[in-house]
């Protein structure tokens, strides 16, 4: 019941899977228009984990909180006979109350900063982490695997909030040119052409995805997140 055994390999496959779809927009802004697919082949990210707040938000984070309030709290509220319903919409608040601290570690690191844009912040990620405690709790619940969770954890903390606004630009500025050119001054003007018809490209493709990915999502959330080890039947 705690999700240890079946520790559940495939049902972390499909999961991780299912919440990458829902992320399509953002991967394809930051290993198409960044460019940063080379890196992710070549597993260069790996790296940044040897660095403590990389470490913390990819592998401490989401293995303690998963291990210390998932695995411990959703049992307990089975064994009380406590509804589905109430499961995934109520523990993701106290899961989201956890999280704001973090705006006394903002207005340490920020101390001129405006208030009123330090508690918008707060209360953004306060909808986050409570929404993804939901969906982390839906996905414990249907497939009674605790690596499950924690690699969907670890995913998205290492995704970050999507954007739902701005221009998406390209990483590649055009060639540079060192030395005198008689043509630099054209060139230039045609990178910057060509990077802006690119640029808006790149946002109409990201929005898109972003609404492809959700009815995606949505289509195969219930597939993906279908298990024989669930701990509860809808």
């Amino acid at each position: 019941m705690m999700g240890y055994f079946p520790i559940g390999f495939v049902e972390t496959v499909k999961c991780v899977g299912l919440t990458a779809v829902l992320f399509v927009g953002p991967l394809f802004e930051e290993g198409i228009a960044q460019g940063q697919w080379r890196d992710w082949i070549r597993l260069r990210g790996l790296g940044a984990l040897k660095g403590w707040i990389p470490y913390r938000n990819i592998v401490a984070g989401p293995v303690t909180e998963e291990v210390l309030f998932r695995s411990a709290s959703v049992p307990l509220l089975l064994l009380s006979k406590t509804s589905n319903t109430t499961i995934i919409f109520l523990t993701p608040v106290v899961f989201g109350l956890a999280h704001v601290h973090h705006f006394y570690e903002y207005r340490i690191t920020h101390p001129h900063g405006p208030m009123v844009g330090a508690i918008l912040r707060s209360l953004l990620q306060f909808s986050y982490t409570t929404l993804f405690g939901g969906y982390a709790t839906f996905l414990y619940l249907r497939t009674g695997s605790l690596l499950a969770v924690i690699c969907v954890h670890a995913f998205c903390n290492w995704m970050g909030f999507p954007r739902f606004w701005g221009k998406i630009s390209s990483s590649v500025d055009g060639e540079t040119i060192i030395g005198p050119d008689v043509g630099a001054s054209k060139k230039s003007e045609d990178v910057m052409e060509s990077n802006g018809d690119l640029s808006i490209l790149w946002t109409i493709t990201y929005y898109a995805l972003l609404v492809v990915g959700a009815y995606f999502w949505w289509k195969y959330l219930w597939v993906l997140s279908a298990s024989d080890s669930a701990l509860v039947k809808f």
